[in-house]
């Protein structure tokens, strides 16, 4: 039996390391910079790109995890912070620069908060929208790990 406890939080702790930052190339001359997403920059094949803007300073996004979306998070401008927790785990990420961005595989609890003024949130997902595949229960989430 502990053996089979141990196995869990390592196969647990895996999947939170999966939670990675991104490099997005840039190309910069005097005109400016420009950031590429292309090829293999992202992970997955992206299906729906979305963004968050004009959020509140005191205001949170997400607060789900998704069964079968992957998602890569970039601050286009300003910063916010995103907290990835798998359940066992939380991490607090700060995002404030367009060329990297925060990649979150399946069954990864995701909360976005401490938004800048100006702050503008883009995902890019693996997957269209469906309200069947996310967890909005927090100990819904969990028992999803644990069974």
């Amino acid at each position: 039996m502990a053996g089979s406890i141990k196995l869990s939080i390592k196969i647990y702790m895996n999947i939170l390391n999966k939670t990675v930052l991104l490099n997005i190339p840039k190309v910069h001359d005097e005109r400016g910079s420009l950031a590429v997403i292309e090829k293999d920059v992202v992970p997955f094949e992206i299906k729906r790109v979305y963004y968050l803007y004009d959020v509140p300073s005191d205001s949170f996004r997400g607060g789900h995890a998704h069964k079968e979306q992957e998602s890569v998070v970039i601050a286009l401008s300003g910063s916010f912070e995103v907290v990835v927790d798998d359940g066992h785990t939380r991490k607090r990420i700060m995002l404030n620069k367009p060329t990297q961005g925060l990649y979150i595989p399946t069954y990864i609890w995701r909360e976005i908060d401490n938004f800048s003024s100006g702050a503008v949130c883009l995902v890019l997902a693996s997957t269209t929208y469906n309200e069947d595949e996310y967890l909005r229960d927090y100990e819904e989430f969990k028992n999803q790990l644990s069974g």
